[in-house]
């Protein structure tokens, strides 16, 4: 799974849920450029935001080894 990939899910995700990027973005603390770049699957968003984002919505993220 690409950056882009799991971006795309935690949008979907996201307005399924009816959230803006604002209230995502202040709910796991990161601007909402920060939170737009997360879901285009651009920029260098740490781990620890992609994994926060994606908990919040309830998307699952997987690594295959």
């Amino acid at each position: 799974m690409d950056a882009m990939e799991i971006g795309a899910r935690i949008k979907r995700a996201r307005k399924a849920l009816g959230v803006t990027q604002e209230e995502l973005a202040e709910l796991i603390g990161v601007s909402t450029r920060t939170l737009g770049q997360v879901e285009r699957g651009t920029g260098t968003p740490s781990l620890a935001t992609v994994l926060a984002a994606a908990a919040a919505v309830g998307v699952r993220l997987e690594v295959i080894p």
